[in-house]
Parts: C-alpha cells; sequence; structure tokens
C-alpha cells in the first residue's frame, strides 16, 4: 500500500495520508472546492455538486446518435449477450435513458430507485424530474464486459416533424450532465442519415468542452460500395466540421457493429482494423480512468473559479438600496464587458468562462444582491489545492499504475479477436505462414538466389557493404533496412549467407506491403538450417 502526506503549513495540521487517487479526489474536493462552490452558486448555474460515487465509479461509455443508428446492436456487439429492456428496430425503440451495469443478477432498476441509491453515480439527476425519471432505468446483467466499464444507452436523436414534440424535460441538459461523468461519448452516424437535425446539432453543442471525450463511429458502412463510402466519409466530416469547433479533426471509425454478415464485404479488412483501433480506445479506459477524474476536477475548479469571479464582481457592482432592477438589467446586458475585465484583472484565458447566452439567461431568476463577495481565502484553498496537491495525487496516479497490474476491459467481443486465426492481422505481413510447414521464405528463394549470386558471395555468404547495395534498391529509410538487417542476420556474424539475405529480402516485402515488422523474429520465419533441434 502507498500512501502520498500533504501537510498545510499554515494551520499546522496532521499530514493527510491518501490510500488512493480516488480517496485524495474526494477529501481535495470536498474541503478545498466544494466550499468555493456552495459560497458562489456554482450548482445552480453550472452542476450538482459531486458525491463519493462519482469519485467510485467504473469507467463510463456514453453512446449518442439518432434513431436506428445502431446504439442498442453496438452495446448488444460489444456484450454478446442481450440486456434487460434491450429493444432492436428501424423505428425509434429506445426511449429511455438505459444504463447497462455489472450485477450479479439480471434485472431492471427504475429510475427513482436509481438516485436514491448512494452506490450509484446518479443521485443528482432527481433535478431533472419524474418526466425524465420515469424514462431512465438500470440494466443489471452478470458480463466480464461490465466488470470493466458501464454503458449509457440514450433514445434515439428526433429528426423532422419528431423533434418537436416535446420531450417533457431537457434532453440536452441530461446529456450534458453525463458527458462530465463519462470517459468516452461515441457518437453513431448511419451511412445513410448524415443529416444533423437541429435536436442533434444542439446535443453536440452541448457536449462543448467535452470534445476530448468524443469519438465518432459511422456505423453500418458495409451497406455501401467502397467509392459511395469515401463520398459519404467526406460528407459526414463537412457536417461535425460546422459544429465540432476544433482545429483537430475529430477521429471516426468506420465500420459495421453488429454479429450479422457483411452486406458488402470489399472493405472487410478496413472494417476491422478501424474495430480493432476502437477497441483498443475502450480497453483503456479503465488504465486512464483515476487520470480523467483528476483532469475533470481541474476543469471544475478552473471553472469554479471563473464563476466565483463573475459572481462577486456582479455583487459589488449592486446597489444597496435603490435602482436594483434597472441595475441587474444593466449588468446583465454588458455581461460580456465583465468578462473581459476579469480576464486582464485575473489572466484568465478566455476558453474558461461559461457560454455567454447562457450565463445571461440563468441570471435573469437570479437576485444579484444575495450574491456573495470575493472570498479570497476560498480562492487561495483552491488556487493551492492546483498548485500543490493536485501534483502530489499525479505522482500517486502513477505509482498505482505501477502497482497494479494492467487493467483492460475483457470478455464479449473485446475477446472474440485476441488469439487465433481470427486475430487482426492473423496470417499477414510478417506473420504470413505462421501455420505451414514450409518455410514461407523458399517460395521467393529462387529469385532471391539470383541476385545473391550477382553480389560476388565469398564462403558462401555477402558482405553487408554488397547486400546494403541491393538493399537500399527498396528506398526504405535506414532506420528500417537496419532493423531488417537485425532480424535477418540470425548468426550475427555480419554477413548474410543466401538463406539470411532471401529472409532479408521477405521483410523488405512485408514492409514495402504497408505491413509493420516484428520486433522480434518470428519462430516461422527463421531459416529451417537454423533452427534449434529440441534436445
Amino acid at each position: 500500500m502507498f500512501s502520498w502526506l500533504g501537510t498545510d503549513d499554515r494551520r499546522k495540521k496532521e499530514p493527510e495520508v491518501f490510500q488512493t487517487v480516488s480517496d485524495g479526489l474526494k477529501k481535495l474536493y470536498k474541503t478545498k472546492l466544494l466550499p468555493l462552490e456552495e459560497s458562489y452558486k456554482f450548482h445552480e448555474f453550472h452542476s450538482p455538486a459531486l458525491e463519493d460515487a462519482d469519485f467510485d465509479n467504473k469507467p463510463m461509455v456514453l453512446l449518442v446518435g439518432q434513431y436506428s443508428t445502431g446504439k442498442t446492436s453496438f452495446i448488444r456487439y460489444l456484450l454478446e449477450q442481450d440486456f434487460p429492456g434491450m429493444r432492436i428496430g428501424p423505428e425509434p425503440t429506445t426511449d429511455s435513458f438505459i444504463a447497462v451495469m455489472h450485477g450479479d443478477t439480471e434485472g431492471v432498476v427504475p429510475g427513482n430507485a436509481l438516485v436514491v441509491d448512494p452506490k450509484k453515480p446518479f443521485r443528482k439527476l432527481n433535478a431533472f424530474g419524474n418526466a425524465f425519471l420515469n424514462r431512465f432505468v438500470c440494466a443489471q446483467l452478470p458480463n466480464p464486459v461490465l466488470e470493466s466499464i458501464s454503458v449509457i444507452d440514450t433514445p434515439g436523436i428526433l429528426s423532422g416533424e419528431k423533434q418537436r414534440i416535446s420531450r417533457g424535460y431537457d434532453f440536452a441538459a441530461v446529456l450534458e450532465w453525463f458527458a462530465e461523468r463519462v470517459d468516452r461519448i461515441i457518437l453513431l452516424f448511419d451511412a445513410h442519415k448524415l443529416d444533423i437535425s437541429d435536436e442533434f446539432s444542439e446535443v453536440i453543442k452541448a457536449l462543448k468542452n467535452h470534445e476530448d471525450k468524443i469519438r465518432v463511429v459511422l456505423n453500418k458502412a458495409d451497406q455501401i460500395e467502397t467509392q459511395q463510402l469515401m463520398r459519404v466519409y467526406g460528407a459526414l466530416m463537412w457536417s461535425l466540421g460546422k459544429i465540432v469547433n476544433t482545429p483537430e479533426v475529430i477521429r471516426v471509425y468506420i465500420g459495421s457493429f453488429w454479429s450479422h454478415p457483411l452486406l458488402i464485404p470489399d472493405n472487410r479488412k478496413l472494417f476491422e482494423a478501424e474495430e480493432q483501433d476502437l477497441f483498443k480506445d475502450i480497453q483503456s479506459l479503465p488504465r486512464n480512468a483515476a487520470l480523467r477524474k483528476l483532469n475533470d476536477l481541474i476543469k471544475r475548479a478552473r471553472l469554479a473559479k471563473v464563476h466565483a469571479y463573475i459572481i462577486s464582481s456582479l455583487k459589488k457592482e449592486m446597489p444597496s438600496v435603490f435602482g436594483k432592477e434597472n441595475k441587474k438589467k444593466e449588468l446583465i446586458g454588458s455581461l460580456g464587458d465583465i468578462y473581459k475585465r476579469i480576464e486582464r484583472e485575473h489572466q484568465i484565458s478566455p476558453g474558461d468562462f461559461p457560454n455567454l447566452k447562457k450565463m445571461q439567461d440563468q441570471l435573469q431568476a437570479q437576485d444579484l444582491t444575495k450574491f456573495q463577495p470575493l472570498k479570497p481565502k476560498l480562492l487561495e484553498s483552491v488556487d493551492d489545492m492546483l498548485a500543490n496537491d493536485i501534483a502530489g495525487l499525479m505522482v500517486l496516479v502513477r505509482q498505482e499504475e505501477t502497482q497494479r497490474p494492467n487493467p483492460v476491459v475483457k470478455g464479449g467481443a473485446f475477446d472474440g479477436t485476441l488469439d487465433g486465426p481470427f486475430g487482426h492481422g492473423y496470417g499477414e505481413g510478417a506473420g504470413e505462414g505462421i501455420d505451414e510447414a514450409e518455410w514461407v521464405v523458399a517460395r521467393d528463394k529462387p529469385a532471391y538466389d539470383e541476385i545473391f549470386y550477382t553480389l560476388s558471395p565469398v564462403n558462401g555468404k555477402v558482405t553487408g557493404a554488397n547486400a546494403k547495395k541491393e538493399m537500399v534498391k527498396s528506398k526504405l529509410p535506414n532506420t528500417v533496412l537496419g532493423k531488417i538487417w537485425k532480424l535477418a542476420d540470425i548468426d550475427k556474424d555480419g554477413m548474410l549467407d543466401d538463406e539470411e539475405f532471401a529472409l532479408a529480402n521477405h521483410l523488405i516485402k512485408v514492409k514495402l506491403e504497408g505491413h509493420e515488422l516484428p520486433p522480434e523474429l518470428p519462430a516461422h520465419l527463421v531459416p529451417p538450417s537454423k533452427r534449434k533441434i529440441p534436445e
């Protein structure tokens, strides 16, 4: 067990011992950040207070997309089993938020029961009222994938006339609440439905400030030809570029995420490679969970500081007796100027400020005279947390990573391609010929031998200088050719015999075909004469 000692020299307290990152985050939040949030009504403007379950819960993946883009099928594909409350169809079938979590027995927990369970991170969702809670359930089931992560399925985002029908609760606000707390947000698009409706656009804008968590999946890509797929991909990137205001290009994974045969199998290899990349991203979530919670707490602390400056500035400008309403209207109207003044006075980045229009709307319902003036001690406490305490927790994060085995998501679809002939890249590149009795290089050895004997071999071997003249014709960089040389020169004598030369040329071919070189020479590529005879 390891610990991090934190001391407060000013108050001469006993050193605090944090056994885990989770314990440290809870303590720092309650003692340093929460008092600032409560003093300046942060929870009324931005986000409800965090609870212990928010720091203890497993990594969560939020699925968002229009109806019939394959969100529920995607979860079914990952788990490789049905979950309670699951409904799949071409029409808008999932009309609820479903938290798919691990449980010893299968069952469904309704929303009103979920928000009173202190072990679940959903207690603050009661603020969205019964209209939402009646549309929120938790599906529990024993599944190895859910031992490491939880998945949140959402109602299909509506388009056309459907989006004019009110849901009875603020859909975008609920998604924003989840976005703050999840580790990954997956936006699903159907290759046949790329239009981004008003509701979808509103949802993506609500995910602002969480772009680092967003991944995009272009699903059902097996239903269109390669040429069409290129056009669809370009159209999707164009549509996203108009809504997601980031200079970087969002990562889009292309594939068909269900267990049915591919309709058009032309791009099978592309789909397999994209699936593996997405799976690796999801599998890394448990390893990075502590770091993500730490990062989210820092983001929250920065926003809370800015919020405190805004609220205290408004309080300072308000008259104590007459003309309160007129002054309130004037201050709300000139909030942009107040932002700029705070930005200059406190050297705060413009990106740390809350949305101006949303803040102005929220201030309309507030009594500005009841706001608190600036309390330097509360701000100093948060500054101290950001400058010193967080650095200590960062050390503890690294310690935890080295102390425990590498945690990855296992089970379900994640195990389907790990080993055996259906593993990604099996039998390709350097893996070609892995199951064959004959040495795979022998197929092309006659051609390589012709070149070998033109290089003036001495005692059956060519020198490094002569081999280099031939190898550089591949136009591969010297770093790559150097690695090929190390793999091919099995007896490490600085020369190549005919088998080693053939092997070097085979590895050059592997690289030129776009495959990666192995870190060590696989047993099936070792020339027959160099293989050790088992005793």
